[in-house]
């Protein structure tokens, strides 16, 4: 029988900070000659957050909020331009990091916008949820030393994890595949990296889980 798969039309590429999701979403675009939606990561807000400072919460927040639905929105659709959409990120990651960083009071406040913008974003054909253990997201961050995330706490990254891994449990709006990246190294290992691609170019139904064949 004919193969009746065709590639999704919009994929993205999920996961908590320094797991990999850029490269991926670099990776496939490549691949696919794909167009690219990509975080934004210019916050005016976000260093005096990560020092903790009153009120930054709210405000880094609301400006991710911002900038998300706008770069979504702008993207054009993948069936006009005929090319699959790449993004670094889901809009309702934002929710996620709102229910983590914001008061009762704030995310009151919050919700009222997230709400009227999520009815307008279109929920990617394909996920790709990369996960990593707090430790390994730890090391990482050490290792990159960007100047902007060194104030980072290692009990934000554990929540961080957790709640990513708490929404993915739970998430069904589009077929998911998840990819631990304790275990597999697509960046600099040639071996894993052609297996996971060659696995994104089959069909993902519901919840499915990679893991590289060991030679």
């Amino acid at each position: 029988m004919p193969n009746l798969f065709t590639t999704p039309r919009s994929i993205a590429v999920e996961g908590p900070l320094r797991v990999g999701k850029s490269s991926l979403a670099h990776l496939l675009a490549e691949k696919m000659n794909a167009r690219t939606v990509i975080e934004p990561e210019n916050n005016p807000f976000l260093d005096r957050f990560y020092r903790q400072e009153p009120g930054m919460a709210f405000a880094a927040q609301m400006w991710f909020l911002m900038e998300r639905y706008e770069r979504l929105q702008a993207a054009p659709p993948a069936e006009i331009v005929e090319r699959t959409i790449i993004s670094d990120f889901i809009f309702e990651k934002d929710k996620l990091f709102a229910c983590v960083n914001l008061s009762d009071a704030e995310l009151e406040i919050y919700n009222r916008y997230y709400e009227r913008f999520r009815r307008e974003i279109t929920p990617p054909s394909l996920i790709i949820y990369l996960q990593a253990t707090p430790e390994v997201l730890k090391t990482r961050l050490k290792r990159k030393a960007a100047p902007g995330e060194r104030a980072v706490s290692e009990k934000y990254i554990e929540r961080v994890a957790d709640a990513y891994e708490h929404f993915f449990f739970h998430y069904t709006a589009s077929p998911l595949l998840v990819v631990n990246t304790s275990e597999i190294d697509f960046v600099n290992n040639p071996q894993h990296r052609d297996q996971l691609l060659a696995r994104i170019d089959q069909p993902v139904n519901g919840t499915q889980y990679f893991r590289p064949q060991k030679s």
